[in-house]
């Protein structure tokens, strides 16, 4: 009688004590009971005027958003066993991004990045704290209180014109920095950095300021001042068309579509040429922005080209499914994608799997490069997610094999990480095919012919499809995949003050290090792990898309 009459209350007292303790470390920060204040910078980009004037400007979509089919799935409920497993994975991970932080803080606060090694600091995206600004939603994420609000104060007085630079980087200052702060905008609400993303928005707005309307590469700030800006003649297509998230975003936020009109007019351009490239569907990896020529015979989804394929079912998404032109120019790449560049490698026990390789045409006759990037990784989420929003199960399962690809790459190294770039040997479609063993290689694992590239420099690709996959489909076996690589990561990368990317995953033993943490290991690498084993409406993917940064902006519903 004891036993029966006490165990309703200890149970009950359990699960008491587990809601608690999971409130303390997945609530969302409160708000700060003091404004953060805004420092205005000292040169303001509002008062620029257009020396290439506009006829007119495109207003956001406007109507009811669409409703999509749920993205996320629904997870079953988990063991105590597994969520004891989990939640003590995610703490490892949480204590590995605040050794990093900690020794960002004491050795580089305010500089773009930590060197990992020395302890030292280095500039190199403007001095604008790079890595500050890139990591304040995952300290958000996080529940790093104290650390935001501090980081997030010192982020609102960052002034745009002090910098050594001449120029700036219009693509990864977007990414980073624009991207960081309306993500963080969004999960906060401190007008601050809103305002402050409104200054960064204003002085790259101004870079579309050219006769074509097409961004350059670089941003001249004298150039840009003084109406001589112009698009550039050779342009890495990546870099004019990943714009359209952070500025649709802001846009929406402001109520001011200025910002959307500039990117409408690139993929107006980007839609009006997709069907007559050298390779119809696909963009070439660089184009002719000046005269808005695509002549080029080189296609990739990899490095050059990755985020302007990304952003399409992004931008989809983002906009409510209310611009039809994104659902389009995805169908149609992907298409070709699949047709000219995804293979199947030759693997024993027909392992299957897919690889995103590249073609060149010559003499209109398109040709495989049957070689993988980790970058490319990334391209498991995006089939994923672009075959829930259309409706398209085949694309799923593409997105599966081209994640399971990138984990293959991963396990089949003495480092259990993949290299940067490597090529292996094509089947003869994306088909099962029989392992021929005269042709394997005797030095380098199976399926793998050379390795052109053997360092890992702390990328986040893989683990984001792993991530995406994973809150898709609530399959648990991914944590155990996501659990592996994270150690192979960490023994491998760890320095006295953070961790640091290495020259060859080949090596058996502790790899030799480099002394370079790029920012995205704070906001992509580690935020996609801890997320993996949070609780699944932590970043929901129905609230959510996370820009190329892992950014998460908030969607129209």
């Amino acid at each position: 009688m004891f036993k029966l009459y006490w165990r309703p209350f200890f149970r009950t007292l359990i699960v008491s004590a587990i809601i608690i303790a999971v409130f303390l470390v997945y609530r969302p920060l409160a708000s700060s009971s003091t404004p953060i204040p805004f420092v205005k910078s000292s040169f303001d980009w509002s008062t620029y005027t257009y020396r290439h004037p506009l006829q007119s400007v495109a207003p956001l979509p406007t109507g009811k958003p669409h409703r999509f089919p749920p993205v996320h799935s629904k997870f079953r409920r988990e063991s105590r066993a597994a969520a004891t497993q989990r939640i003590s994975r995610q703490q490892s991970i949480l204590k590995t991004f605040k050794k990093c932080w900690q020794s960002y803080k004491t050795h580089a606060w305010l500089k773009d990045e930590l060197q990992p090694i020395s302890a030292k600091s280095k500039n190199t995206f403007g001095g604008w704290a790079a890595t500050l600004v890139d990591s304040l939603d995952t300290l958000w994420i996080m529940g790093l209180e104290e650390e935001f609000y501090e980081a997030a104060e010192a982020a609102a007085s960052i002034d745009w014109a002090i910098t050594p630079d001449t120029s700036c980087n219009m693509f990864e200052v977007n990414i980073r920095h624009l991207g960081g702060l309306l993500a963080a905008y969004d999960l906060s609400h401190e007008p601050a950095l809103l305002a402050k993303a409104v200054e960064l928005g204003d002085m790259l707005y101004a870079g579309f300021d050219t006769p074509s309307h097409m961004p350059p590469f670089w941003l001249d700030f004298e150039k840009a001042k003084g109406g001589q800006l112009a698009a550039d003649d050779h342009q890495i297509s990546a870099a004019v068309g990943s714009f359209t998230l952070e500025f649709t975003r802001l846009a929406q936020i402001t109520g001011n579509p200025k910002y959307y009109d500039a990117i409408a007019r690139v993929t107006s351009i980007l839609v009006d040429h997709q069907a007559s490239t050298q390779l119809p569907g696909m963009w070439p990896t660089s184009i002719n922005a000046r005269d808005q020529t695509f002549s080029e015979n080189t296609f990739t989804l990899g490095a050059l080209a990755d985020s302007l394929y990304e952003y399409l079912p992004k931008m989809h998404y983002l906009l409510g499914g209310l611009e039809p032109a994104y659902e389009k120019a995805y169908r149609d790449s992907m298409a070709t994608a699949i047709e000219h560049l995804l293979f199947r490698p030759m693997l024993p026990n027909n392992t299957d799997v897919l690889v995103a390789g590249s073609t060149t045409v010559m003499d209109g006759k398109p040709t495989l490069n049957p070689e993988g990037q980790h970058l490319s990784c990334f391209t498991g989420g995006m089939f994923i997610l672009g075959g829930k929003l259309f409706s398209l199960p085949e694309h799923v399962d593409i997105g599966a094999r081209l994640r399971q690809g990138c984990i293959y790459a991963y396990d089949a190294f003495p480092t259990g990480i993949m290299p940067e770039i490597f090529r292996m040997r094509p089947c003869p479609s994306l088909e099962v095919c029989e392992w021929d063993e005269d042709r394997a290689s005797e030095t380098l694992p199976e399926g793998f012919v050379s390795i052109s590239d053997r360092s890992y420099i702390l990328r986040p690709e893989a683990l984001e499809s792993v991530f995406i996959l994973y809150r898709t489909t609530g399959n648990t076996e991914l944590l155990d995949a996501a659990w592996r690589m994270f150690e192979s990561i960490r023994a491998a990368t760890e320095t006295e003050y953070a961790n640091a990317a290495i020259d060859d995953v080949t090596v058996t033993g502790k790899p030799s290090q480099r002394d370079s943490m790029e920012s995205f290991w704070f906001a992509e690498t580690l935020k996609y792990l801890y997320l993996i084993f949070s609780p699944p409406h932590l970043i929901s993917l129905d609230d959510y898309v996370l820009n190329t940064e892992a950014h998460p902006l908030k969607r129209l519903k």
